[in-house]
């Protein structure tokens, strides 16, 4: 989850089948969580409206639960790993590794849904795409917490998979706040430079799986 890792390359193998794409997972026997992910199906939460978790930290309506665990489970089957150049490591999977349909469509579902939004209280931003989203995943003896750090991303957003869990929240200690009382599916973001370091809590109990979110910076690639 460090800083400056760029979009994680997808890696997942995908066959033709009569003209149709299919990701081929042999372990996936769950017609209906291959149907969720590949077509984002049921993945849109519709309710409306931001709220004010603390100083320019706002949250958003985004998916739905059902989706968030069919997200863990495809998650759990691809697996994580820790990029030993990151100078912030986290067990991690990118949603271009499970499945580049599925990492499009939520690109285009946070530029089309979200992000006009978010300009209602960040009018200046533009949407340039995403640096990259992945699950995060926290695991008593294995990763149970991640010091504070920034993001290199134009604005960052986290979104709870699941709550059958103690600790690991998402802290905020500028601000004095933390991601506890946010419901599942909902998004929490935030400007990712200077103002917002965060971390995670000690995980106490239980496993957490939680998607992170850095859309890109306004002027990325560009030759200077």
């Amino acid at each position: 989850m460090g800083a400056g890792v760029a979009r994680r390359p997808g890696t997942i193998v995908v066959v033709t089948e009569r003209g149709r794409e299919l990701d081929a997972v042999d372990e996936v026997d769950d017609v209906d969580d291959l149907a969720r992910v590949l077509g984002y199906h049921g993945a849109v939460d519709e309710r409306r409206g931001i709220s004010e978790l603390g100083p320019d930290l706002v949250v958003v309506p985004f998916w739905t639960p059902a989706f968030c665990a069919a997200i863990v489970r495809a998650a759990e089957l691809v697996g994580y790993a820790s990029d030993p150049d990151d100078p912030v490591p986290g067990h991690e999977v990118s949603l271009a590794t499970i499945s580049p349909r599925l990492y499009e469509a939520v690109q285009d579902d946070l530029g089309r849904r979200i992000w006009p939004q978010l300009q209602q209280v960040w009018p200046l931003i533009d949407y340039h795409g995403l640096r990259d989203a992945f699950v995060i995943r926290y695991a008593v003896g294995e990763q149970e917490s991640l010091r504070v750090h920034h993001d290199v991303a134009q604005v960052s957003g986290s979104v709870r998979l699941d709550d059958d869990h103690d600790g690991a929240e998402l802290r905020f200690p500028r601000q004095g706040v933390d991601n506890g009382a946010v419901p599942v599916g909902s998004l929490l973001a935030w400007p990712s430079l200077v103002t917002h370091p965060h971390e995670a809590a000690p995980l106490r109990r239980g496993v957490k799986h939680g998607l992170t979110i850095w859309c890109e910076l306004p002027f990325a690639g560009l030759a200077v």
